[in-house]
């Protein structure tokens, strides 16, 4: 599938996952929420490894392993911290706040990973960041 149309059914997962996290995280623990739903998504990414036939463990060492520990570390810090934040405040202001990660991945792409950079991407950038001041004030 192109990655266009994986985008958006990303797109609509994570829409209605995040106001079903936030009446969860009202009623029982942040952690004990991210536990569930994180355990889900681990026994999800399993039985599609197991379903392709991907042999996970050739994987496991090497620089794609220190990318991927490190990627793990800052993944639940993040997603830990989103869980309490849900739990704390209004989705319409969380949800942008962290949803300026998507500003943050970009420009760490652009610096770090020589994604090329143009006046529309800028734009694009300071357009989100006021999106977001606007949505969360």
């Amino acid at each position: 599938m192109n990655y266009l149309v994986w985008a958006v059914v990303a797109l609509v997962g994570y829409s209605a996952f995040v106001p079903l996290a936030s009446l969860a995280t009202k009623q029982m623990p942040s952690h004990v929420t991210a536990l569930v739903t994180n355990t889900m998504l681990a026994c999800s990414a399993l039985a599609l490894t197991v379903v392709r036939g991907d042999d996970a463990v050739e994987y496991l060492s090497g620089r794609p392993l220190v990318y991927t520990v490190a990627a793990g570390v800052f993944l639940s810090v993040g997603i830990l911290a989103y869980y309490r934040a849900l739990s704390q405040g209004p989705v319409s202001v969380v949800t942008p706040i962290y949803g300026s990660f998507l500003v943050g991945a970009s420009v760490l792409g652009i610096v770090f990973l020589d994604e090329p950079f143009s006046l529309a991407k800028g734009v694009g950038i300071v357009l989100t960041m006021a999106g977001v001041y606007l949505v969360a004030s």
